[in-house]
């Protein structure tokens, strides 16, 4: 009787490991890594690596530190200048002139301003306003106190003398949160960013 012939069992091939980027920018050379956490080609690439690390780590950290020492009026000062900046883009985009004189507007280097109509120092609580602010020359807006009079002709002619005269009699007092200046900071950036993005 003829034995029956016993399957020899293959050694199993060992699995390919997947080749990585060295996580070093300065190297970014390709190497099997030995497993997941294993990020760097070499010895030296690791030390770089965690001292990379260690001060991105350091910077978050401080810059966190930072935002907690910001005061209520840093945040109204952050939240203003992308308020502005949307303005402008809006009032640029849509071919306004200078709310008060009429004439075009240079939009080339920092001529322009967002001017308000009732002022932040008089009238802190509008300064939000879409309806308050315009795109307005740095000339009418700082060196002539705003040109109020022809501001609120030209306002008239742009939001109507009912919205203008709401306006003038809102004297409705707000005191904005730290939480609601993040929240007014960020929504105006990304109003400022569809505005470019559209056109």
């Amino acid at each position: 009787m003829i034995p029956a012939r016993i399957p020899v069992k293959q050694p199993l091939a060992e699995p390919k490991r997947r080749m990585r980027k060295c996580a070093v920018k300065s190297c970014r050379a390709t190497f099997a890594p030995r497993n997941m956490m294993h990020k760097c080609c070499s010895a030296p690439c690791a030390h770089d690596f965690a001292i990379a690390e260690r001060v991105r780590k350091e910077r978050s950290e401080r810059q966190e530190g930072l935002k907690k020492l910001k005061r209520r009026a840093d945040h109204i000062a952050d939240a203003q200048i992308a308020f502005n900046a949307f303005i402008r883009e809006r009032d640029r985009l849509a071919g306004h002139p200078c709310i008060s004189s009429g004439l075009p507007l240079d939009w080339s280097g920092n001529n322009v301003d967002a001017g308000h109509y009732r002022s932040r120092g008089s009238a802190p609580h509008l300064r939000f306003d879409e309806r308050n602010v315009h795109a307005q020359s740095k000339q009418q807006n700082r060196y002539a106190s705003g040109n109020a009079v022809d501001y609120r002709i030209g306002l008239i002619a742009r939001i109507g003398l009912a919205a203008v005269e709401a306006l003038e009699h809102d004297d409705t007092p707000r005191r904005w949160a730290v939480e609601e200046l993040l929240a007014i900071k960020a929504t105006y950036r990304v109003k400022l960013k569809q505005l470019k993005e559209a056109a």
